[in-house]
């Protein structure tokens, strides 16, 4: 099983960008379907993006389509999250998530805070 963690938060202002890191342990990264999440405070952990093993499929959800987009890596063991065009509500703990079977995560990182300032 691998193991997460995630990197690249930090405060930014509205209409900026950041890039999100999840690097993995082990050498089995490439068996892994990846996602990230992420939870506001006061609020229920939700689903942001998620990428197929070979990085051939991505999907993402509504509220950021456009505006984020997930990416991988197999030969750095390394999923990304490219953030554009950031809002406040963006701002929460994002998380990275992995898991041997699609939309099935059993593997999380510690998460990393993103902070949008209006």
């Amino acid at each position: 099983q691998v193991q997460l963690v995630e990197s690249g938060g930090g405060l930014v202002q509205a209409g900026g960008s950041l890039r999100l890191s999840c690097s993995a342990s082990g050498r089995t990264f490439s068996w892994y379907f990846m996602g990230w999440f992420r939870r506001a405070p006061g609020k229920e952990r939700e689903f942001v993006a998620a990428i197929s093993k070979s990085g051939t499929s991505t999907y993402h959800a509504d509220s950021v389509k456009g505006r984020f987009t997930i990416s991988r890596d197999n030969a750095k063991n390394t999923v990304y999250l490219q953030m554009n065009s950031l809002k406040p509500e963006d701002t929460a703990v994002y998380y990275c998530a992995g898991g041997r079977v699609e939309s099935s995560y059993d593997t999380w990182g510690q998460g990393t805070q993103v902070t949008v300032s209006s």
